[in-house]
């Protein structure tokens, strides 16, 4: 009787394990921001300039996150079928050091440090056939001994061009790129050449 019981107790969990592959459920779908594109800046940097990017808690989750600001604006909420490679904090910081050629802060001996603090990051839908990708924070300018030079508050927005998590992540990836150029326009409207030598 004992190993009728076994026999039972290893054929469900081997059901359970192979459920997602026979049964009717997708495969879950995995997305980054695409290939690095190339670097924006004419030339590399003489000095380098370090990139610390922080963020709440929540953003260490994989989930693609989505609001229904027609149903309930501040319930986050997340595909089920569907994550981010990484987390989406360290995967903005690392295509902004692609694209900015800027360090990790700590590393090296730069002479100013960019701080991103991001406060949203997610799909907002208006309605069920309008939604955005929404990236929103601030970035402060400091110095070596982390005074600070200059502040700029965040609020970039893409439309989606389906309202599902592939839209979502289109959206959101080109939120990403639109920050990289504002940040190098920035670095040079408030006199940013000083940090980078």
């Amino acid at each position: 009787m004992r190993w009728l019981l076994s026999l039972l107790l290893c054929g469900l969990l081997s059901a359970c394990f192979t459920a997602g592959k026979r049964g009717g459920d997708s495969a879950l779908a995995v997305y980054d921001f695409g290939p690095a594109p190339m670097s924006l800046l004419a030339a590399p940097r003489k000095q380098p300039m370090a990139l610390e990017v922080r963020a709440p808690l929540w953003f260490d989750s994989l989930g693609i996150d989505y609001r229904l600001a027609y149903v309930d604006v501040a319930r986050l909420r997340e595909y089920a079928r569907a994550r981010w490679a990484g987390p989406p904090a360290q995967m903005i910081q690392q295509r902004l050091m692609q694209q900015l050629d800027y360090s990790i802060s700590g590393q090296g001996q730069a002479r100013c440090l960019v701080r991103l603090e991001i406060t949203e990051f997610s799909q907002l839908f208006a309605s069920p056939e309008s939604s955005k990708g929404v990236l929103q924070g601030r970035v402060v300018l400091l110095d070596q001994s982390r005074r600070q030079l200059a502040e700029l508050d965040l609020r970039i927005e893409k439309m989606a061009v389906s309202h599902d998590a592939r839209g979502g992540v289109s959206a959101l990836t080109a939120t990403v790129e639109q920050l990289a150029a504002d940040l190098l326009a920035w670095e040079t409207s408030q006199g940013a050449g000083i940090c980078a030598g």
